[in-house]
């Protein structure tokens, strides 16, 4: 989830530290169509994926405390994400952030730069990503943080089954902590239905 950074920031590997219930959330737009093409490679690159974390291009993370997740929260989320129009995006190759991440790039990424400025503008307490990283890149991440030349030949094997198409209909409230399995989605908000 990072943007020249590791693939990090977000559900993908930062710190989450207690086991006993759920420490952070996120807001994610969930991509199961990648998960033929990605999820066997994932288990093993992505430390989210361990977490639980399917296959995804982050919206906003951090987001709110669990604790904090209350009607009003879900209430604003509901309206925000009614408001914006579902759209669909291609993932037509790999890139990288340094030679830590592979990842693919939805194109055209707009709307998911736009679905990030609107809960921003909501929750201006929670900026993408903490506020470490300038730009901000819309992306899925395949692997980070191991030999290079593991990530290499992941991301020709994924290559090889690209282009793929997805559509992005909801936004998903997710909740977990760095343990296994801990991530679960707590709300699925869907896109469209306030206009």
């Amino acid at each position: 989830m990072p943007s020249c950074e590791r693939a990090g920031p977000g559900p993908d590997n930062d710190a989450m530290t207690d086991a006993t219930g759920p420490t952070q959330t996120a807001l994610i737009v969930p991509v199961p169509e990648a998960e033929p093409v990605v999820g066997r490679l994932r288990a093993t690159l992505d430390a989210a994926a361990a977490k639980g974390v399917p296959a995804h291009v982050t919206v906003l993370f951090p987001f709110l405390p669990p604790a904090a997740i209350d009607a009003g929260v879900l209430a604003t989320l509901r309206e925000t994400f009614a408001a914006q129009e579902p759209f669909d995006v291609t993932f037509s190759g790999v890139r990288w952030f340094d030679d830590r991440v592979a990842w693919l790039a939805p194109e055209p990424d707009q709307a998911f730069q736009q679905l990030t400025a609107e809960v921003f503008r909501r929750f201006p307490q929670n900026p993408p990503y903490g506020g470490k990283h300038d730009a901000l890149h819309p992306h899925l991440t395949l692997g980070h943080d191991q030999p290079l030349d593991v990530l290499t030949q992941a991301a020709s094997e994924v290559s090889a089954a690209l282009p793929m198409t997805a559509g992005v209909r909801t936004v998903h409230l997710i909740a977990g902590s760095d343990a296994p399995n801990s991530w679960q989605t707590l709300h699925v908000f869907a896109l469209g239905h306030g206009k």
